[in-house]
């Protein structure tokens, strides 16, 4: 793998140049572009390529080698579309022309998810340099993961034959931090909710009426402020939100120092509620967007509307439908001074969970460990949500699903100045490599 280390710096340079924000207008060039790099990228790997457009508008890419007779199959997954990397002023170097630096390569998609893509790529070369492997493989590289995954998961539901497999490698997760082999176990469902506040036909003269007339802002303050305790911990009225987390721990310090938490700032909760709680055993919400008059353009007038976008997280254990029918409720309930409140719920998932002692995680475990020089690899729990793992595991429940990948805390994705650490790539695929070479055998 570390003979490859040029070949994938090219191959990530090359992908991570596409702005391939899935559904947003003026990406969809670069997005069709990074599936048909996708795709020819299969195709020199040796596979047997289809694209498939997709409900959504997507285009998923699939490669196949088909299996030896009486050997099993192994679906490798990622996606080539990337979250917006937002104000380009904020980046140290322009997010789309990847960039090496201390170390790390900087770029967005860097790690989430081309990181993984090329991981991929290197792992089928080196097989292929290695002779070959008698398992049947499936790469699969959607388009819309970060929207939902729609696409895909109608593509699942009307073609499940494209998706059959026995196990199923899903590298779109990573490690406790650089250098620790990890195995991630669970997952967060959740959705996304606008929530939009009226009070008035129009803005008022803040002189004439301020005082009295109902503030469509400050009752929306009101309302997401119901969403905390006097902790910070997120409530819902109805929904456990105190739930707590039986796997390995995540310390203080170590959140801390992966959030970049400012000096004084505290973690939410109460020091008998620990970070892996609250990020992987719990509900949360966060307030992902706000919308009244911008500051720039404020007047003297009394708000007449105000809205907010949440993004939802439900754990493993919980039910999404349930868990977003009483936020919903929550809200109407805890919205002040007979003001009319809209809530729309969208891109609802629900969680996931795999046992990580089945035989093929077992074996997968002992290789992602070994290629790290360590005794064990760690499993942890992860705050984000897959949509496609738990439809996989509802379609093909025999399968064994790990969930693992090039990522970790400084990686940063989703922000800017999102990055991989390329000895992370090298590593992981020396792990899936040895795996496909131990269970092929």
């Amino acid at each position: 793998m570390e003979g490859q280390r040029d070949r994938i710096f090219r191959d990530l340079t090359e992908i991570v140049a596409f702005d391939s924000v899935h559904n947003e207008p003026g990406h969809e060039d670069d997005a069709a572009g990074a599936a048909e790099w996708t795709r020819k990228a299969l195709v020199d790997a040796g596979l047997d390529v289809t694209t498939h457009d997709t409900v959504d508008g997507s285009t998923a890419v699939i490669g196949r080698r088909e299996a030896a007779p009486g050997m099993p199959t192994v679906l490798l997954y990622s996606h080539h579309d990337v979250v917006p990397a937002g104000d380009h002023s904020l980046w140290t170097s322009p997010p789309f022309e990847l960039t090496e630096r201390d170390g790390r390569w900087y770029g967005r998609g860097a790690a989430d998810c081309k990181g993984n893509l090329v991981m991929h790529l290197a792992v089928l070369r080196a097989l292929r340099d290695l002779g070959g492997t008698e398992l049947g493989l499936i790469v699969l590289v959607e388009g819309s993961e970060e929207r939902g995954g729609e696409g895909l998961d109608h593509l699942l539901q009307t073609r499940p034959e494209l998706f059959r497999a026995d196990v199923i490698l899903i590298a779109d997760s990573g490690n406790a931090a650089v250098g620790v082999p990890t195995l991630t176990t669970s997952l967060r469902g959740g959705g996304q909710v606008t929530v939009t506040v009226d009070t008035l036909r129009a803005p008022l003269h803040s002189g004439q009426f301020g005082g009295a007339a109902p503030d469509a802002v400050a009752a929306l303050v009101r309302v997401l402020d119901s969403l905390r305790d006097e902790h910070g911990r997120t409530t819902i009225d109805g929904v456990d939100c105190l739930r707590t987390w039986e796997g390995e721990p995540y310390s203080a310090e170590d959140f801390r120092r992966d959030a970049g938490m400012l000096e004084g700032a505290q973690i939410m909760g109460t020091d008998e509620d620990a970070p892996a709680d609250m990020v992987w055993a719990r509900p949360a919400i966060t307030v992902t967007g706000f919308t009244s008059t911008p500051v720039s353009q404020a007047v003297n007038a009394v708000p007449a509307t105000a809205q907010a976008k949440l993004n939802v997280r439900v754990p493993a254990g919980l039910d999404a439908d349930d868990v977003m029918e009483k936020l919903v409720a929550h809200l109407e309930a805890h919205t002040p001074w007979g003001a009319h409140i809209t809530v729309d719920v969208q891109e609802k998932n629900q969680p996931f969970s795999t046992d990580p002692s089945g035989p093929a995680l077992t074996v997968l475990r002992q290789c992602l460990a070994d290629a790290y020089g360590a005794e064990d690899a760690v499993a942890q729990g992860s705050g984000g949500s897959i949509p496609l793992t738990l439809a996989l595991q509802e379609t093909f429940p025999d399968a064994e699903i790990a969930l693992f990948g090039v990522e970790e805390p400084q990686c940063t994705i989703h922000s800017p100045d999102e990055s991989v650490d390329p000895t992370e790539i090298i590593n992981v695929a020396v792990a899936e490599a040895a795996f496909l070479q131990a269970w092929g055998r």
